[in-house]
């Protein structure tokens, strides 16, 4: 995980901004610790727009909802699945407007069914990568216990007479 902490905040108006104090808010290492991202990692989502803070304290920290963290939590699990920057993008907007978490107002029933239809395969794409995923750990797990069968099966090391002696 990143070290490179932004310092907590001196000013107890920016901790309690930073959740310190059990606000609404988090600071950016709380939610490297509940979504076991790092620094670097959240920083980078903010960066390319998937994940921006919620807010900023007075002190210029990062602040988080528990709404944010979710949305870390989505990407984290996209990430070891194989979907790019972009696909993640393209979910995160699809469930924020089934949930009615944009500005956009309500959702016309023709655009409704466009965001079910585009978040059903992304379900698809989901199992299709996890079942791929399933196959390539039973292959690794066979070649883990072909080696353990290989190194119980071979014959030990006999010390036997030195040449020369």
């Amino acid at each position: 995980m990143d070290t490179a902490a932004e310092p907590a905040p001196a000013d107890p108006a920016d901790a309690a901004a930073a959740g310190q104090t059990g606000h609404a808010h988090l600071h950016i290492g709380q939610v490297a610790e509940r979504t076991g991202l790092s620094l670097r990692t959240i920083r980078h989502y903010e960066e390319v727009g998937l994940v921006p803070a919620s807010a900023r304290s007075q002190g210029g920290f990062r602040l988080y909802t528990d709404a944010d963290v979710a949305r870390l939590m989505v990407i984290r699990r996209m990430k070891p699945l194989g979907f790019t920057l972009e696909q993640m993008g393209e979910l995160l907007a699809v469930t924020d407007r089934l949930e009615g978490r944009t500005q956009a107002g309500p959702l016309p029933k023709a655009e409704h069914q466009a965001c079910l239809e585009r978040l059903e395969a992304f379900e698809a794409a989901a199992r299709e990568r996890c079942a791929a995923l399933r196959t390539q750990l039973q292959w690794a797990e066979e070649f883990a216990d072909d080696l353990h069968r290989r190194r119980r099966q071979a014959a030990p090391v006999q010390a036997g007479p030195q040449p020369g002696r």
